[in-house]
Formats: C-alpha cells, sequence, structure tokens
C-alpha cells in the first residue's frame, strides 16, 4: 500500500510537466498569410530598450557607444545608480551630492542616442540602516535623495533632459526582502520616493513608477496599485523582470496583468514595462551563442504591441575569467581581447532591418512566430522558429493577399547567412508558397515590385 501510494504521490506530481509537455508536442503548426494592403500601423519596437547591470564600478558603456548607438535604442536602464557611482555623502549631519561619475554613464547613454532609465537603487550607505538594501535611517533623507536626482537629470538647471523614467528599487523581492506589507514595506519605499518626485521643482516631464519585481506577482499588483491609488501618489509605469525559456509565460504574463488591471479601473492605461528580460537569470551558455538569439527575436515579437517597453539584458558583460563565460551581455568585456559582439547583439540588428509600417500577418503557431513590414515600398516577413528543446522542424506554407502587382522579386534571406532569390510572375492577386525552417532559426522574406 506505501509503495503504491508513493507511487501515486510521484504521478501526480509529475502529471502537470507531463501535460505541459504534450501540449507543447502537439502545439499547432503556422499558416502564415501576409494582407499586403493591411498597413496596422507603425511599427512597435520593444527590442530598442537596453539595460546595463551593475557589473563594476564606473561608465562601463564608454568604450561601447558606437557599438551600442548601432542598435538604436530608444532608452538605456541603469541599476545600482547610488552605491556604485558613489552619489551621496554625510555633510554635517546633511547630504552632500556628487554626480559626476554617475554624469559620465548617463553622458554616454546620451551619445548612443537614447535616454536615460534610472533604477532608483540601491540605498546608499550614507543614509542605509545598514547595508545598501536596507531601509533608510530617516525616510526624509531618501525623500529628498529622490528629489535631487529628479532636479539633476531632469531639472532645467541641471542636465535639463526630457522624458526620464525614474524605476523605484531593482528586484526588491529578491535584494532586501521587501514585502508589500510589515515592516520592511516596499510601499514606503515607494511612497517616500513618489513624496521627493512631488516636490521636484523646475523640472523637464518625468516618469516615475516600479516595482521592477524579480517576475510579475498578482500581490504585489493588487496591493500597490490599491497604495497608490488610496494615497493619491503618482505611478506612470508598472515594471516587472522576466527570465524564461517559455515564450508562452511572457504571453501569459500580459494577459494576466491586462486581467488584474481591470479591478484597478483607475489604473486601466497604465504603462507596463518589462524592465528586464532574457532567457535565464543565471549564467548560461545560450548567452554567448545563437540560441540566445533566437529567443531574443521570438521573444520580442510575442512582446510587440502588448508591452510599451521591454528592457534587453544587458549591454555589456562584467569581467569574468574568459572573454566568455555564459553572461548576459550583448557585447564582451574587454578585460579578455577586444569587445566582441555576440549572436543576440546581431539578432538585434536583425529586427531593426525591418521598416517602421506593421502590416498584417495571421496564423502563427505554436513554434513559428512572424512579423510583416513594409519599408521603403519593399514588403518583408520575418519568421521565426522557436524551440527551446532544439528538434522542431516545420514547413511553413506562406500567402500573400492583395499583390500590389503581377512581377516581383522573392528573396529568403536566413538568420546566420544563406540567401535564395528568384523572380515571380503572376495573373492573380494571391501568391502562396512554402518555406522549411529548421528548429531555432530564422529568416526574412522580402518581395520587391
Amino acid at each position: 500500500m506505501v509503495l503504491l501510494l508513493i507511487g501515486l504521490g510521484v504521478s501526480l506530481y509529475a502529471l502537470p510537466e507531463a501535460v505541459r509537455m504534450l501540449s507543447k508536442a502537439s502545439g499547432e503548426k503556422a499558416e502564415i498569410v501576409v494582407d499586403l494592403e493591411a498597413i496596422i500601423g507603425p511599427m512597435p519596437t520593444p527590442w530598442r530598450n537596453l539595460a546595463q547591470g551593475g557589473e563594476e564600478a564606473g561608465n562601463m558603456l564608454d568604450n561601447v557607444v558606437g557599438e551600442t548607438k548601432a542598435l538604436r535604442p530608444e532608452y538605456i536602464r541603469l541599476d545600482h545608480i547610488y552605491d556604485m557611482y558613489e552619489v551621496v555623502s554625510q555633510d554635517g549631519g546633511g547630504l552632500r551630492y556628487d554626480w559626476s561619475r554617475l554624469d559620465e554613464t548617463v553622458r554616454s547613454i546620451l551619445e548612443a542616442g537614447a535616454k536615460p532609465f534610472l533604477a532608483l537603487s540601491y540605498m546608499p550607505p550614507a543614509i542605509s540602516k545598514g547595508d545598501i538594501i536596507d531601509q533608510p535611517r530617516n525616510w526624509g533623507d531618501w525623500e529628498e535623495l529622490v528629489k535631487a536626482t529628479i532636479e539633476h537629470y531632469s531639472g532645467r538647471g541641471g542636465l535639463n533632459i526630457d522624458g526620464v523614467y525614474y524605476e523605484v528599487w531593482n528586484e526588491p523581492d529578491l535584494f532586501g526582502g521587501w514585502k508589500v506589507y510589515g515592516e520592511k514595506n516596499y510601499l514606503n519605499l515607494y511612497a517616500a520616493a513618489a513624496r521627493g518626485a512631488a516636490r521636484a521643482g523646475n523640472v523637464n516631464s518625468f516618469k516615475l513608477g516600479g516595482p521592477a519585481t524579480t517576475a510579475l506577482y498578482k500581490n504585489w499588483v493588487d496591493q500597490f496599485l490599491d497604495y497608490v491609488v488610496e494615497n493619491n501618489l503618482r505611478l506612470d509605469f508598472y515594471s516587472w523582470h522576466r527570465y524564461s525559456r517559455d515564450l508562452e509565460q511572457y504571453e501569459k504574463d500580459v494577459a494576466e496583468i491586462d486581467a488584474w488591471l481591470e479591478s484597478h479601473p483607475e489604473k486601466i492605461d497604465l504603462e507596463l514595462i518589462v524592465s528586464e528580460w532574457g532567457h535565464d537569470s543565471e549564467n548560461d551558455s545560450g548567452y554567448d551563442n545563437g540560441f540566445g538569439a533566437i529567443h531574443t527575436i521570438a521573444a520580442s515579437r510575442v512582446m510587440m504591441g502588448r508591452v510599451n517597453r521591454a528592457f534587453v539584458f544587458e549591454i555589456k558583460d562584467g569581467p569574468g575569467v574568459e572573454q566568455y563565460w555564459g553572461r548576459w551581455g550583448l557585447l564582451t568585456h574587454e578585460k579578455n581581447g577586444e569587445v566582441a559582439k555576440k549572436p543576440r547583439y546581431n539578432a538585434l540588428v536583425y529586427l531593426n532591418t525591418l521598416g517602421d509600417e506593421r502590416v498584417s500577418l495571421d496564423g502563427e503557431g505554436s513554434w513559428v512566430k512572424g512579423i510583416a513590414a513594409r519599408k521603403e515600398g519593399v514588403y518583408q516577413v520575418l519568421l521565426v522558429n522557436y524551440d527551446p528543446r532544439g528538434s522542431h522542424n516545420e514547413l511553413v506554407p506562406i500567402t500573400f493577399d492583395n499583390l500590389p502587382g503581377g512581377e516581383f522579386v522573392y528573396k529568403r534571406s536566413d538568420w546566420g547567412g544563406g540567401v535564395k532569390t528568384v523572380s515571380v510572375a503572376t495573373t492573380s492577386a494571391q501568391w502562396k508558397t512554402e518555406e522549411p525552417m529548421r528548429p531555432n532559426s530564422a529568416m526574412v522574406l522580402t518581395l520587391e515590385f
């Protein structure tokens, strides 16, 4: 009987995972349909937001401004801005600020063509009760620090930058064990930051939000939003992080927060931001090879139009014992040779080849996702076949409706190299083809009339 119960327990425990894998194995294949007449608006580009973690003190971007600028970033996120840049000290019982080190990195962000997205973290030793993830000794000091930060970067008498984002903390549920209740309460941290932001004077427009949790949690959403509404606090965006190989998790996040926001009608139009993302929160070899690149393309597709911004983590590796060590960077560190572009870097370049006009595309499947665009009169279709198990091949049927002419050049350009070009002549307004796709591959199809 004991053995029977143990066996039954193991079977029941394994069932959800087995069902999920079976669902994956029997997923839907794609049948892509592109309507060339249907321009559905500007192209969402979540991949043009980048992040740099606190890998080392000083300006990590200084020697990669050119490589970063080539990715056409809109915003670059920084964390560790207070503890790693030595911003705050005590001076005769008051606070003294030295922005010079942080300014160097912010100027590199501006030189790269982006604007700063500053994660207000961590607690400076000069005002902390204990270490850098602790509460301040005096909440008024934290409030003053946030006020001073906004006045320096957004202030017309400071760096005078318009449109800066300020995110209160970084992964509070992990770094500091903050909760949305109890003695070490993130709501207190946010409230003091919001008071400081409200007092900032002579400033350009900026945005304030948080909480940048390690994932999306319903209790954080509900209690945080209830609190800011009840206390009339400013909240311009809600942010979280997502590290997962499973594309369905990215889609689930957005579906869930959309549903949860229905219970908070005052914040139904809140800006949604994934302020860090990748396929693994730990070091992983995929960050150095093609797997990470294909994941980047596929995850970018599923977040398009679903979140306002999604920050690829991160721009450059920290210094490791060798050039490639599974770190999250798009670029290697200069410690072990010249800075090198990893496949994920080139994946962002690949995405940036798409035009600024989005064209209607239907019929995506469980593995094959697609984006259609128009660029200077040329139609483009990016297809990506992502399978974290690396085993799914697919022959993808593709239909082009409402051809604007009867003759065109059709080209297939594969991620990683390889081009096929054919000339097509037809009297129909519709043309069909099929394209084979290997596991974890991508291609861009173009039609030039």
